[in-house]
């Protein structure tokens, strides 16, 4: 019996030192969703940004790619999201059922536009109003720079995409929309100005066989948002880890990869000239 009880104390023993040695990670990971907000192919700098957000959270943190919006907000909306970073058109569109938590600073301002572009072998196209009868490439339909600011252009003259060009296909990211431009599948596209410069960087050879024709008015820049039933806690520490990044060093290394100048607290009001852009194209 003395034998027995001495067995299981060795075993009790041997337990809680694997125990302590080993640590089971019972806390499920963040889950971060993206979308072609940002150039697919920057894996290098996203890997690198999930790591840091690991390290700063002390939690497992897992970036789901999609290459759909809708789909991004599917995921938040079934709760199998914590977070995304998507574009401002959905944000607003949704907004009732997201959380705003930051936005990105760009140039110096939360701001981004669309650019209209074209074959760079186009040399004469100089507005949206020369490609009439052309093929476009459009880049989601819940994109604001690659779908909504065109539409507005063209419902500002007094047209509709399905009646202007001959034909319109979404290519659903901003690189494919500059692909097809770039070999001449495409006319003309519009994309974010923040992706095609930031391809222009490390992909130059794609933006160069594009010619930029015009630019949009300002709109808030792609936010990153939190589902509606996220914890106050999750939210508050990812926001205060997105703000802190400009004044950290690691974090402004990261910034510089990702073409950013840091992120500012979200604010509902940058976002009213695309609420207002689409309240026009409804009618209302």
């Amino acid at each position: 019996m003395k034998r027995l009880v001495l067995y299981l104390v060795l075993l009790m023993v041997a337990g809680l030192a694997w125990s302590a040695s080993e640590p089971l990670e019972t806390e499920r990971p963040l889950r971060i969703g993206l979308t072609p907000t940002f150039p697919n192919d920057q894996y290098r700098p996203l890997e690198a940004w999930r790591l840091y957000m690991e390290r700063k959270l002390h939690r497992r943190v897992e970036f789901v790619q999609r290459n759909k919006y809708i789909d991004t907000i599917d995921l938040l909306s079934l709760k199998k999201l914590d977070f995304a970073w998507i574009c401002d058109y959905p944000y607003v569109y949704f907004k009732k059922q997201l959380r705003l938590l930051a936005t990105p600073v760009y140039n110096g301002r939360p701001y981004y536009r669309s650019y209209l572009i074209v074959p760079a072998t186009d040399t004469t196209t100089t507005s949206l109003a020369q490609l009439k009868d052309k093929v476009f490439a459009f880049t989601d339909p819940y994109s604001n720079t690659g779908y909504l600011a065109p539409r507005f252009a063209l419902h500002q003259a007094g047209e509709e995409p399905k009646h202007f060009f001959r034909k319109t296909f979404f290519a659903w990211s901003h690189r494919r929309v500059l692909e097809a431009v770039a070999s001449g599948l495409a006319h003309g596209g519009a994309v974010s100005n923040h992706v095609w410069e930031t391809l222009s960087i490390g992909k130059s050879e794609l933006t160069s066989a594009t010619r930029i024709v015009s630019t949009s008015d300002e709109y808030g820049f792609a936010p990153i948002v939190a589902r509606d039933t996220v914890s106050d806690t999750d939210f508050e520490v990812m926001r205060q880890l997105l703000l802190g990044m400009a004044t950290d060093p690691e974090g402004k290394l990261l910034l510089k990869e990702l073409n950013l100048d840091g992120f500012v607290a979200g604010d509902p009001q940058i976002y009213l000239r695309v609420e207002q852009v689409m309240r026009q194209l409804d009618g209302k």
